[in-house]
């Protein structure tokens, strides 16, 4: 029966947009395809965002104009369109879905 239910979470799943986070700081955004024992996800219509690199934080607070703590210097993320992606369920440390407002 508790896998019944799980299997229905997984399908009620199927179409929406995740975030997903991995192990090495990036994370994919992406329409929901499958998943398997795994715990792989594929994700279509994927973007992958990484944190900014410690050279460009350096950079954004030399480039400040009054001083400012680091930690409140804003860095945008870089991001680049892959498609379909596979993700390692070992690579995967969180998951989260993207509710529409």
């Amino acid at each position: 029966m508790e896998n019944d239910r799980a299997i229905e979470y997984l399908r009620s799943l199927l179409g929406k947009q995740l975030h997903v986070c991995t192990t090495d700081t990036r994370m994919f955004v992406g329409e929901f395809k499958c998943t398997d024992n795994e715990r792989n996800v594929i994700l279509s219509r994927t973007y992958e965002y990484r944190q900014p690199s410690t050279s460009a934080l350096e950079d954004a607070a030399t480039n400040q104009s009054v001083a400012v703590p680091r930690s409140s210097i804003k860095v945008d993320m870089t991001s680049r369109f892959l498609g379909l992606v596979v993700i390692p369920g070992h690579e995967i440390t969180s998951i989260e879905v993207e509710e529409a407002v």
